[in-house]
């Protein structure tokens, strides 16, 4: 790539053509002939040469350059992941969207890797973030008008190696079986119902019946295990006294040989969330405030669940960056309904 500056007065259709301007160009009324960015063919040069001007800024392409347009559509279709597709180009970016609901996930890594790169820009959504289908979850643009083939072709090999810079995990449409103090009274209960289904609703899940219990430890157990057999691969218990050990819900956890992964969130409201797994299935401690609250840690937790990503206690642990979930959070909670703030239900 070469700059060069043409003057009017030594102006041909030959310094023009095949060229890509540095600026726009207008003519005397004010109005655009050349746009910057344009790579002149005839008709587009012989525009310029009919207008107004003392020099213009063009860039010679050479063996082994690109223009942004094509360089940039090429370092988007690299970020492509599984679930996100390239919808089209303006304004000099090349926009990704969502093909499906579900959760972004962002290569931090091999993006920053990409970014490195001079004239590479690549940027994206919060990764972790629940979202739609069609839902602009990335961008990606060359900043130069000009780049050399050889950066592109690192973004394509970095790229390549991370199976993407941006994906998005489909929601599995999971049965999620509930287990409930029996304490609750009708009102708590119609509450707590219709928005734990609404939720789950939108993640295409089946939500069984909600089974209330009595104190004992091995009523709860019975009741984990009931909802087991009909067929649920996510559990809830809601109601328990979190910081109770000697609450029925811990026994039991401890009779049905339940292994603790993590008690407490890092993250507000909803730090008295836990998390569990037996047999093979997860089993979370709403805290009280997501009974009924709209937006809490157990709207960050269950997204991933449902997305099959992995949630470990070091998981969990890196919830505290981000954690302090006020409204200005809204955007790390699902969209559960169209017209309204994310995580924001009837």
């Amino acid at each position: 790539m070469k700059a060069i500056a043409v003057r009017r007065d030594e102006a041909t259709l030959h310094a023009l053509v095949d060229r890509v301007l540095c600026h726009d160009v207008r003519d005397a009324s004010g109005k655009i002939v050349g746009a910057k960015g344009t790579k002149l063919d005839r008709r587009a040069a012989d525009a310029l040469l009919a207008s107004p001007w003392d020099e213009v800024h063009v860039l010679d392409v050479e063996p082994g350059d690109l223009h942004e347009e094509a360089a940039g559509q090429r370092a988007a279709t690299a970020a492509v992941g599984d679930g996100v597709q390239v919808k089209g180009y303006t304004g000099g970016q090349w926009t990704l969207v969502a093909s499906r609901r579900g959760l972004l996930s962002v290569r931090r890594p091999a993006l920053a890797d990409v970014n490195t790169l001079a004239g590479i820009s690549v940027f994206t959504l919060f990764d972790g973030q629940p979202v739609e289908p069609g839902e602009v979850v990335a961008k990606a643009k060359v900043t130069p008008l000009v780049i050399g083939e050889e950066t592109i072709r690192q973004v394509e090999q970095i790229a390549r190696g991370a199976q993407g810079l941006v994906s998005v995990a489909g929601f599995r449409a999971e049965v999620v079986g509930v287990v409930a103090r029996e304490t609750l009274d009708s009102r708590q209960r119609a509450r707590f119902e219709g928005a734990l289904a609404q939720k789950i609703d939108w993640f295409d899940g089946r939500l069984l019946p909600i089974r209330y219990t009595g104190g004992s430890a091995r009523a709860v157990a019975d009741e984990i295990v009931a909802l087991a057999d009909l067929g649920a691969t996510v559990l809830i218990v809601a109601g328990a006294s979190a910081l109770d050990p000697l609450d029925p819900v811990f026994g039991a956890l401890a009779l049905l040989g339940a292994r603790m992964e993590r008690h407490g969130v890092p993250a507000h409201p909803g730090s008295l969330l836990w998390l569990a797994f037996w047999a093979g299935r997860a089993v979370v401690g709403m805290p009280t405030c997501g009974m009924f609250s709209q937006a809490t840690t157990f709207d960050l937790v269950l997204p991933r669940l449902l997305a099959g990503a992995s949630l470990s206690n070091r998981d969990v642990a890196e919830m505290g960056h981000g954690g302090l979930l006020s409204r200005d959070m809204a955007y790390r909670f699902p969209p559960y309904r169209p017209s309204a703030a994310r995580g924001e239900l009837e």
